[in-house]
């Protein structure tokens, strides 16, 4: 069998980049079983309403993400919506308990993908918007956009 090479989007979380300014990234491997495996092979998959926490063991753990049942799945398919274990190096984990300590910081998965056959997720440290600053990164968007539509328009025309 080939293996297989590249990253492929499985899912992201737009919501998260509307309501956190995102501050640091990290890449981190997720403990699957084989049917949560094969649901994410068929694209199945949402990260609207999940976090991630750490426990006092110094684990990592995805929580509330919804990957629903592999469809040609037996009696021993998964749950859901169980927590899920992250993968990171323990200088990364205390690396990001420094950081969630501080005031308004939290730590929110942006996107679920695949890396050289694996399964990877993009976690982020973010702190929360507050609503004027939502309306001002809207207004900033739409601005550029205007902007470059004016400039296709008058490139057109040359």
């Amino acid at each position: 069998m080939a293996k297989e090479t590249g990253t492929t989007l499985i899912a992201q979380n737009r919501r998260a980049r509307h309501d956190y300014q995102v501050e640091d990234r990290f890449e981190a491997g997720i403990a699957l079983t084989g049917t949560e495996v094969k649901s994410l092979r068929e694209g199945r998959a949402s990260l609207v309403e999940s976090f991630v926490s750490i426990d006092r063991r110094h684990e990592v753990w995805l929580e509330n993400a919804n990957i629903p049942e592999y469809l040609n799945g037996t009696w021993n398919n998964h749950a859901p919506k169980r927590k899920r274990k992250l993968l990171l190096h323990s200088r990364q984990i205390v690396n990001l308990e420094r950081q969630v300590q501080a005031k308004g910081y939290t730590i929110v998965p942006l996107s679920i993908y695949f890396k050289d056959g694996r399964v990877k997720v993009e976690i982020a440290v973010a702190r929360g918007k507050r609503e004027y600053d939502k309306r001002q990164s809207l207004r900033e968007e739409q601005d550029k956009r205007e902007a470059l539509r004016v400039m296709r328009y008058k490139n057109r025309r040359r």
